[in-house]
């Protein structure tokens, strides 16, 4: 029903200087859903987030944001969607609880203090709440950003690789707070280059060189993707990985630490080719599940011969 969707958007493109950024774009994001959208530097993901957050008018396409007109709406979108850019976009020189004053009074809140005390509160800011922003490190930093979104209450966080750079800690913690947000009714659309995050997603999308290539939940892309693979431990690695390379039915050869994931989407071919390396007597081959790195590994290269 098209009232339980966050993001309803159909036929979305977008170009600059005649080069496609995204073509034919349509996507449903549900109410209260984690959104994940992944795709290689340049595949379209920050141009997208900025179409349906009304920062950027299609060139092409229609629909809705929080049941808000994509084009025709902007300003409500805005007013009630919360968005996180790539780099760091507050002041460095302002301590943390001016920064979140400086944003309650862009946003024309009411009772600026109880709002920015509760954004302290929420994101364990409050201790650190009088050290300058550029004096904090990649996590708080990020913290800091999540706050001034959340702080005037928004129905969608719109989130462009927010944990870019910081360390796995902090991106646990970000990925816990995303959770509890989303399970007291928040959206969350989120861009990001790695794969367990990808997989703390309710569902997924992939965009390559503008187009939508995937999406679903991660067990339907994967399994979506028909891709079989071989995971081989062994001796020379290196050396076996350059003998596989090109062969009939061999997609991708993929170091994975001390083991080698040899994969491809005919499985018979693929079976053949690789039957006379199993007999080798310094290797294990054993069959696996493809991973969400291995799916994406092989839309990317389909998409470089599609699209580039």
């Amino acid at each position: 029903m098209p009232n339980e969707l966050a993001i309803d958007v159909e036929g979305l493109c977008k170009r600059f200087n005649g080069v496609v950024a995204v073509n034919n774009l349509a996507m449903q994001v549900r109410r209260g859903e984690i959104y994940g959208f992944l795709g290689p530097n340049g595949s379209g993901k920050t141009t997208s987030i900025r179409m349906l957050c009304g920062l950027l008018t299609p060139d092409c396409g229609h629909g809705t944001c929080l049941g808000y007109d994509i084009i025709r709406e902007t300003g409500e979108i805005k007013r009630h969607v919360g968005y996180m850019t790539q780099g760091f976009s507050l002041y460095e020189d302002l301590t943390i609880r001016e920064n979140l004053d400086f944003i309650a009074r862009m946003y024309s809140m009411k009772n600026r203090r109880e709002a920015v005390d509760r954004a302290l509160e929420r994101l364990g800011l409050g201790q650190r709440q009088k050290q300058l922003a550029g004096a904090l490190s990649g996590g708080w930093k990020q913290r800091l950003a999540l706050a001034a979104c959340m702080l005037h209450e928004p129905e969608l966080l719109l989130l462009d690789e927010p944990t870019a750079g910081v360390d796995p800690k902090a991106r646990r913690d970000f990925w816990d707070e995303i959770h509890r947000l989303a399970a007291a009714g928040i959206t969350v659309l989120v861009s990001t280059h790695y794969m367990d995050e990808a997989e703390r997603c309710h569902r997924l999308a992939y965009i390559a060189y503008g187009n939508l290539l995937t999406q679903g939940t991660v067990r339907e892309v994967v399994e979506g993707s028909r891709i079989v693979t071989w995971a081989v431990e062994g001796g020379d690695l290196n050396g076996l990985a350059a003998k596989l390379r090109d062969l009939p039915g061999v997609d991708q050869v993929v170091p994975f630490g001390n083991t080698l994931h040899v994969s491809g989407t005919d499985a018979e071919l693929l079976s053949r080719t690789v039957a006379p390396f199993q007999g080798l007597p310094d290797y294990h081959w054993a069959p696996t599940p493809p991973g969400l790195e291995d799916v994406f590994i092989q839309l990317m290269e389909q998409a470089k011969d599609r699209f580039s």
